[in-house]
């Protein structure tokens, strides 16, 4: 029986869009599968972890009578993505196996029950929708994104906290030694919510927002975050924890306050970053007036030594920092010019940049 034939490059783009959300290793078999269903005129991908949930319309393919079959996520996309450009694919139902064909190539696939293959329910108590084009959500999220924790035992900070203040958007991410803060306006004004979306909602989101106009609508509950592309939806468990302060930790009234080209500092902190201690990654940040000196050590008594020309006319000092957190802000941000606000060798440092005005970036200091 013909399940669908579709343009390889089309079922690729909805199969890019799913397949992330699929663990490489589960305690439930059915889970390493993909829901591929046909219902009222529509053809759905659809694949979950228990925890995200993603589902996407396959657009423009041929479809046989209603069905719904689950098969290996990423056997198919990996047979998907090694065909031509100009492949027509067809899936073929032949007992409890799909047949993938295209051209002269076959594959031969196992499935398993669909009815047997979980949904995360979306459930009550959603906000009203919020909207906002989705190179905006997509900005946000590169600002603050690379400073989530990873697999950290304060597991409410492997995540990134997102804020509805009326008509303000904010973002927030920290892994207890640097945290990236952004804002945006939205149109309307919002009903305040405040949750922790998970790190691997955030890394797929990341993927599929364009940078384009067209709009991305969100709705947030007390457990639970909808967020609705065209042709897209994610549905994902929102992480149960306080988030930190983060307006506490946010420093103010720094009394030095350094100005210098983005693109220097980033270059000299990666070269000097080369002999660098690769357990600590250490940096000393010698400011004295108009010069940014940078300095690394390393264990085997080797030293880098860099100096640019910067705007900086407070007293002189040193303090140490982790090179790889500075070249993550660095990084970050599109500008030309960078503000560093420091107050002594024991405090946080504040990067910010007038091309970014809803951005700011704290990095704790480090002894070296």
């Amino acid at each position: 029986m013909l399940l669908i034939q579709s343009e390889r490059n089309a079922l690729l783009a909805s199969l890019s869009a799913v397949v992330g959300v699929v663990e490489r290793r589960h305690t439930l078999p059915i889970l390493s599968n993909l829901l591929l269903e046909k219902k009222a005129g529509k053809l759905t991908l659809l694949a979950t972890d228990l925890e995200l949930q993603v589902s996407t319309q396959l657009e423009n393919a041929e479809a046989g009578e209603d069905f719904a079959i689950t098969i290996a996520a990423r056997k198919l996309f990996d047979i998907v993505r090694a065909l031509p450009d100009t492949a027509k694919i067809k899936l073929d139902s032949k007992d409890s196996q799909v047949v993938v064909s295209a051209g002269k190539s076959r594959f031969t696939l196992q499935t398993l029950p669909a009815a047997d293959f979980p949904r995360v329910e979306t459930g009550a108590g959603l906000g009203e929708a919020i909207r906002l084009p989705q190179k905006t959500l997509k900005r946000l999220l590169q600002l603050v994104q690379f400073a989530m924790a990873s697999q950290d035992i304060r597991y409410y900070l492997n995540g990134m906290l997102l804020v509805l203040d009326g008509k303000q958007l904010r973002v927030v991410a920290t892994d207890g030694h640097r945290l990236s803060y952004a804002e945006t306006q939205l149109e309307s004004e919002a009903e305040a919510r405040e949750v922790i979306i998970p790190r691997k909602t955030v890394v797929e989101l990341s993927k599929l927002l364009g940078d384009t106009e067209e709009p991305v609508e969100l709705r947030i509950g007390a457990n639970q975050v909808t967020i609705t592309l065209p042709g897209t939806e994610l549905v994902t468990k929102v992480v149960d924890g306080k988030f930190p302060d983060y307006q506490r930790v946010i420093p103010a009234n720094q009394p030095r306050h350094l100005k210098a080209n983005r693109q220097s500092v980033m270059q000299a902190l990666q070269r000097a970053a080369i002999l660098s201690n690769e357990k600590f990654r250490g940096v000393r940040l010698v400011m004295s007036e108009n010069t940014l000196g940078i300095v690394c050590n390393n264990n085997e008594q080797e030293e880098a030594a860099d100096e640019i020309e910067v705007s900086y006319n407070g007293d002189p000092l040193d303090v140490g920092f982790n090179v790889t957190y500075l070249l993550d802000g660095l990084g970050a941000v599109n500008t030309e010019e960078i503000t560093l606000s420091l107050g002594d060798a024991n405090s946080s440092m504040l990067l910010t940049s007038e091309g970014e005005p809803g951005f700011k970036y704290v990095v704790m200091p480090m002894r070296i």
